[in-house]
């Protein structure tokens, strides 16, 4: 992709309504824009970001033999009346009526809506065990949106929901799920931490939250530094209880969240199946949630570096950003075009190729679009006939020969995937 003809409108200056530094960094290298306070866009480097994240969990949940649908976003509110969660969630649901005068809601979450879904197929063992996901945008009307993409009113979200006849079944799904989700935030270059926690609104026997460190965080945990251990939260003089000393409080952003529901759904909303016997008994469900717009910032912030990001090579919008920094002197251009034509369809790359921009300018901007590899053609071609690579992350660069670019270049990607 050529930079001269994109819609990548980064900005010079730190944009006032940021509220931490990463919703700066997504805001700055024009990754999102917000349309009002908890609502944003996503722009085509933000797009990209995004997609790359999808694709990650997209495979580690077919691993898991997973497969996808896509749920309605308009949901009946007598569904949620049904389940007995219409009182619970309370003000943070859209509701409103169409021209019918039906009830409706857009959807908070799924439970619901899948629950019914499944009930109208499923009605023997022989059908379970089933694993089923989505990723889909959800809706609910925060009174405080903050930090651009951590707390919106517009989110994205992927949730799985298992169905098995036994608990049995439910242990290996949340088994499988919980391993999944270390896959997934470790292949996004982010540490996560995972604790049980609260069942909450969702109810059900057990659930676990995964979290990762962050100064957008609104949830806090407890870290023995002693033990190198991080406990859920509680007020007071908190002790760690295994070494006696006091813990010290960590902001987190979570993440993930799964649960085993048991059969608080079915058994409202009436997905039963006959077992070997014949007897009717309810589905026994686990759910399992990730917040894809919120591992947005979570990698912006983890990744962040003075000047820009440095995405992991997994999720980044181009693994390589091309900058010539002499468009005036034809031999810099001409080989810099040389390099793109080479490179273009073999690894995902963003060439510079805008006129008459000064190369600070030019690698700022490369700094902000954040690609873990530079390619830059400048004055040293002209020189020495060398072409410089920058490995960002180890703040190495090499001088390579013309001829020596993808090889060496592909060695170095090659290593890089290694390490994630």
């Amino acid at each position: 992709m050529r930079l001269s003809r994109s819609f990548f409108p980064t900005l010079k200056e730190d944009p006032k309504e940021a509220q931490s530094p990463a919703h700066k960094i997504t805001l700055k290298a024009a990754l999102i824009k917000m349309l009002l306070g908890g609502v944003y866009s996503y722009l085509p480097l933000g797009f990209f970001l995004l997609k790359n994240i999808e694709r990650v969990i997209r495979e580690e949940m077919l691993k898991c033999g997973a497969q996808e649908v896509l749920l309605p976003a308009l949901q009946p509110v007598q569904l949620w009346i049904d389940s007995g969660r219409d009182s619970v969630i309370g003000d943070i649901m859209f509701r409103f009526q169409d021209r019918r005068g039906r009830n409706l809601c857009l959807g908070p979450t799924h439970e619901e809506v899948i629950t019914d879904l499944v009930k109208g197929f499923i009605n023997s063992y022989k059908q379970l065990p089933i694993v089923l996901f989505q990723i889909q945008t959800k809706f609910r009307d925060e009174i405080r949106p903050r930090f651009g993409l951590v707390r919106s009113c517009e989110f994205i979200m992927k949730d799985a929901y298992s169905f098995d006849s036994n608990w049995e079944g439910l242990d290996k799904n949340y088994k499988a799920m919980f391993e999944a989700y270390r896959r997934i935030f470790k292949r996004c270059g982010l540490d996560s931490l995972s604790l049980q926690a609260d069942t909450g609104i969702m109810g059900g026997a057990e659930s676990s939250e995964f979290m990762v460190l962050s100064d957008s965080g609104e949830d806090k945990v407890n870290f023995c530094k002693t033990c190198n251990k991080y406990f859920p939260f509680s007020e007071g003089d908190n002790k760690c209880v295994e070494c006696g000393r006091k813990s010290e409080v960590k902001a987190v952003l979570e993440l993930g969240h799964i649960f085993k529901l048991g059969t608080k759904y079915s058994e409202k909303l009436g997905l039963y199946f006959l077992d070997e016997e014949g007897k009717r008994l309810p589905v026994i469900m686990g759910c399992y949630g990730i917040g894809v717009s919120r591992m947005v910032v979570a990698v912006v912030e983890k990744h962040m570096e003075k000047k820009g990001v440095i995405f992991p090579l997994e999720v980044a919008p181009f693994e390589v950003i091309l900058v010539s920094l002499d468009s005036s002197n034809s031999e810099i251009v001409s080989c810099a075009e040389r390099v793109y034509e080479k490179l273009e369809k073999k690894v995902r790359i963003l060439f510079d190729d805008r006129n008459k921009l000064p190369a600070g300018v030019k690698l700022n901007d490369a700094s902000l679009i954040g690609s873990p590899f530079f390619i830059i053609v400048g004055k040293r071609f002209l020189s020495e006939g060398k072409i410089e690579i920058e490995v960002r992350r180890e703040k190495k660069k090499i001088m390579v020969r013309e001829e020596e670019i993808l090889s060496v270049l592909t060695k170095l990607i090659k290593n890089e995937r290694k390490e994630c």
